[in-house]
């Protein structure tokens, strides 16, 4: 009988860690990452690992080393510094008026500035952003890592609302064009969504970001493979097949048809639906999983 835990609905890694669930060991492709550029933007679908990709790294700039032991991380990082981490969530709040935008802005500067300070000079929430960069890094003596889960979310939520999208459109742009003005205080930067529809208009003034959404080196970066899911999985799959009275390599196949149809590039391997797979695993049943999230 398997005695793994799940970690279905849990997107952070420290809590993932300790409490002993299982990870899909990711650190490798983050090292990578990490290593061979400065700022990234990735897009994925809804329920496939993004927030806990960011919560990664968070905890890899943080310089948690207990947390990677026995991952491929803790024999590739030699240094683990600690850098200053601005981690903004847009995924939390529906984006039904422009004040909806504003308040987790002002949310999230307050909590930077109450750490970093401010200037009365520093007016709008670009300014602002700039300031706190800057401050970060000259406080902590360190470059600082900007991770943004959902950028898109607001942008999304304004479909068929024109004057709203371009008020997002608007303020976010220029919020995010500090990772731009303020490139020498800045070690490192990420970005997740949904969508790329926005990219060009949002990002107009962005135009260092390295978007590896389709690029054949990431692909298994959120998700699981099939060579994942037989390497972390396979006493769980033979339960499965027992559970549901099926040979094993019927059960693989029929995973693989229900869950397996995620390509992100042409000629790539198939990505399983991490929501959909560790439910199905969990309670020995196919379902709907992933689409009954809405």
């Amino acid at each position: 009988m398997s005695n793994k835990i799940y970690p279905i609905g849990i997107q952070n890694f420290e809590k993932i860690r300790k409490g002993g669930y299982c990870y899909i060991d990711k650190t490798a492709l983050i090292y990578q990452m990490v290593k061979t550029g400065s700022y990234y933007f990735l897009s994925r679908p809804r329920r496939f690992g993004k927030s806990l990709l960011l919560s990664t790294l968070e905890a890899y700039f943080q310089g948690k080393k207990e947390l990677f032991e026995g991952l491929a991380m803790e024999k590739l990082e030699k240094e683990w510094i600690k850098y200053p981490i601005l981690h903004l969530d847009l995924n939390a709040e529906k984006y039904t008026t422009p004040e909806a935008l504003d308040q987790v802005l002002e949310s999230a500067l307050r909590g930077w500035e109450a750490l970093y300070g401010a200037k009365d000079y520093e007016k709008t929430f670009a300014s602002r952003f700039q300031g706190v960069i800057q401050r970060a890094c000259e406080q902590e003596g360190r470059g600082v890592v900007i991770l943004v889960d959902e950028y898109d979310k607001p942008m999304l939520q304004a479909i068929g609302n024109d004057e709203l999208q371009k008020s997002f459109r608007d303020t976010l742009k220029a919020f995010y064009g500090a990772l731009k003005s303020k490139d020498g205080y800045i070690k490192f930067g990420m970005l997740t969504g949904v969508t790329k529809f926005g990219k060009v208009s949002v990002f107009s003034d962005l135009n260092n970001l390295e978007d590896i959404s389709m690029r054949q080196q990431y692909i298994e970066i959120c998700g699981i493979s099939d060579h994942e899911l037989h390497e972390n999985f396979e006493t769980e799959l033979h339960e499965f097949a027992d559970a549901q009275n099926l040979a094993y390599d019927k059960i693989c196949t029929e995973m693989r048809e229900r869950y397996d149809g995620y390509h992100f590039t042409h000629d790539s391997v198939g990505m399983y639906n991490p929501f959909s797979l560790l439910n199905t695993l969990k309670y020995n049943t196919f379902g709907n999983y992933w689409f009954e999230t809405g």
